[in-house]
């Protein structure tokens, strides 16, 4: 069948290109922040539309928010619009998911203040007792089973480690699966015994502030956290004051507190209102898990494999639903 698709803000001409060499050709794409006036638009691809964009198409039939998770202006708004779906591109899992393997490895080996003292031709590290975690055999608890949390959490096999992980859905386990599931209300019940947290939630009302002081509290001496979800699903200043005093043995952190406002202010912006640069247990990145040299080129693989899908007549996966946030 058919399909008219606008994009919002369009891509690149090599990403363009690339989309359009990967769309079936009754799929119709129209490009810009103006709306075509000649013709319906039936699927719409913008992360944070406006509410005129939407009044504008009024066979509009689902819109596409082209990454993970759905801003709050835009979740708030598409529940006024309760006959259109929303759906997400996970195209970013798998680069994610290494990030924070990667942030994982870092954190628990102290990579970054043994790399510093090698540059500075200091071997003394050597030398002094190995701060390095093992992670055979360690318990890691991945909050979220999404597209992210099962990467992560196959990798975690693949490391040797014991891999439980917490989702909304229930606590049913999956056939011939090594993970064990658990519902959301154990999370306070399981923390005792998690040695390597990892955040993979999205921010929701429910979610925001999940791990704070008392569930930092519940973790195992030694215990290492990794967040490539949001900020605020762990409490800053808990965060800072577990990790400062030790009962935090390390971080990954990917995700943070304040971000740059424009281009402007890049060079310039705290990621919190905590000196965690100061601390050598932690691991900070500046929310680019995701971000990788193929990123642009898998995001139009991924988008055009959900429209084509919506050309063929079927349901188009990635649903999102408006009233959870995710």
């Amino acid at each position: 069948m058919s399909l008219v698709v606008h994009l919002l803000q369009p891509p690149d001409e090599g990403s363009l290109a690339h989309l359009q060499a990967h769309l079936l050709p009754s799929i119709q794409l129209s490009l810009g922040s103006e709306l075509p006036s000649d013709r319906n638009v039936d699927v719409l691809v913008a992360g944070r539309p406006k509410r005129e964009h939407l009044a504008a198409c009024p066979d509009l039939q689902a819109l596409i928010i082209p990454f993970a998770g759905v801003p709050k202006e835009t979740c708030d708004l598409m529940k006024e619009f309760p006959q259109i779906s929303v759906h997400n591109l996970h195209y970013n899992a798998a680069a994610t998911s290494e990030m924070a393997l990667a942030l994982l490895l870092a954190a628990a080996k102290f990579l970054l203040p043994i790399d510093r003292a090698l540059r500075a031709n200091d071997w003394t590290p050597r030398y002094k007792p190995n701060p390095a975690l093992l992670m055979e055999n360690k318990t890691v608890l991945v909050l979220g089973y999404g597209a992210i949390g099962k990467r992560v959490a196959r990798a975690c096999l693949g490391l040797g480690m014991r891999v439980k992980v917490l989702r909304r859905a229930g606590n049913e386990i999956e056939s011939d699966s090594e993970v064990e599931v658990h519902p959301s209300d154990k999370l306070h019940q399981l923390l005792p015994e998690t040695e390597v947290l990892f955040v993979c939630l999205p921010l929701t009302s429910e979610t925001e502030g999940l791990i704070d002081k008392h569930a930092l509290d519940l973790l195992p001496e030694r215990a290492i956290l990794v967040n490539v979800a949001r900020g605020p699903i762990v409490n800053e200043s808990a965060l800072y004051e577990a990790l400062m005093d030790g009962s935090l043995y390390a971080a990954g952190l990917d995700v943070w507190y304040s971000y740059p406002e424009d281009e402007s202010t890049r060079s310039k912006t705290a990621p919190s209102q905590f000196p965690f640069h100061e601390l050598d247990n932690v691991v900070m990145s500046p929310h680019r898990a995701g971000g990788t040299m193929e990123l642009e080129f898998r995001r139009m693989e991924t988008l055009a494999d959900l429209l084509n899908t919506a050309a063929g007549g079927e349901p188009m996966p990635n649903s999102v639903d408006i009233s959870l946030g995710y």
